[in-house]
């Protein structure tokens, strides 16, 4: 049995949210459903890859990795990187139906890619906490048209699309001021296998910051995150992905005693990344694609053109080869891997 086979638990009680009926322009009424239960630790090892079952799933552990951006979730968007509920819920069903598994920030930077055969990882992120992203109904429910309440209604629909994403927050995450809410809202998220980080505290252009700001950003809201019960972030996404002046400063530093230290850093937008195993994984500057269309400046540079493209080119993107103890790839590719990274090869 895989990981993603023992998250069908926590999808089993979304399934209704697949049966609701729609009327035309009108939300879906909120599900009442006994919340799911937090994902069971998978019971079996994976199957070990060998050259033969690598070659027959076209196993590809140095292709590129789309890492997706997204920001609010609206009835009617008001700004280009806004999308409505209608919107997310076809783009995740379209990297179901592809094939795609999500997986957190921290996961990739971590090389843990624990996901089925002939599949490939997505990272689904979202920016800033905003109150679209999460929020419980009085059941304990994912709320429907959130982006979590879409996320599980989608992966009870296709059981291999696993319910988890990343969300990069700010002081007031996902709306709450209310520290009580906020320990509850995080917890909710760790339990069932999100990513709770940092995205500074106030949100501001780090580019225009001094050095010394710059770190009290990240630690002020490292500390508030500590309060409210997350672990130490270990991914950091920059604001509007704007650079410090001192690069390191986006992942290491000190502020008033307090040290932090980041095992990777996450721009604002552009294209896929290259495999964590490759030779030149960006670590601190993992480039996101943003979730829209393929009009105006997003015409080569947002999902619409970045998964069609991958789609008519297959052999460039990542695709696992079951086993998370070793690194598939044709061996033309052997070359591109990171001896320090990819310590177990198989080729063919």
């Amino acid at each position: 049995m895989t990981a993603i086979a023992n998250v069908v638990v926590v999808v089993i009680g979304l399934v209704a949210l697949v049966l609701l009926p729609r009327s035309a322009g009108e939300e879906r009424s909120q599900v009442r459903a006994t919340p799911p239960s937090p994902s069971p630790s998978p019971s079996a090892a994976p199957p070990k890859a060998t050259a033969e079952s690598a070659r027959k799933v076209k196993a590809n552990e140095a292709g590129l990795v789309p890492v997706i951006m997204y920001h609010r979730i609206l009835p009617k968007r008001l700004a280009s990187i806004d999308r409505t509920p209608a919107q997310l819920r076809k783009e995740l069903e379209r990297l179901a139906r592809s094939g795609y598994v999500p997986i957190t920030a921290a996961e990739l930077a971590a090389r843990k890619i624990d996901i089925p055969a002939g599949t490939h990882p997505v990272v689904l992120t979202f920016d800033d906490g905003h109150p679209s992203h999460f929020a419980v109904d009085q059941n304990g429910m994912p709320r429907n048209d959130t982006a979590v309440g879409i996320i599980y209604e989608v992966a009870a629909k296709y059981p291999n699309f696993r319910p988890t994403a990343t969300f990069w927050v700010n002081r007031d995450p996902f709306g709450l001021r209310d520290r009580e809410r906020q320990r509850q809202a995080v917890k909710w998220l760790l339990d069932h296998g999100f990513e709770v980080a940092n995205h500074t505290y106030s949100h501001p252009d780090l580019r225009r910051l001094s050095g010394k700001r710059v770190s009290e950003q990240i630690v002020r809201q490292e500390r508030l995150l500590k309060k409210i019960g997350a672990p130490a972030s270990t991914t950091f996404a920059l604001p509007y992905g704007s650079r410090p002046r001192k690069l390191s400063r986006a992942h290491d530093g000190t502020w008033d005693g307090t040290r932090y230290h980041f095992d990777a850093v996450f721009l604002a937008g552009a294209q896929p990344t290259v495999s964590p195993y490759a030779k030149n994984f960006p670590r601190y500057a993992i480039p996101r694609i943003q979730s829209n269309g393929k009009h105006g400046e997003c015409r080569r540079w947002c999902t619409t053109y970045w998964l069609d493209w991958l789609d008519k080119h297959p052999g460039e993107r990542y695709t696992s080869d079951g086993d998370p103890a070793r690194v598939s790839v044709p061996r033309k590719l052997r070359g591109t891997l990171s001896p320090a990274r990819a310590k177990s090869v198989i080729t063919y």
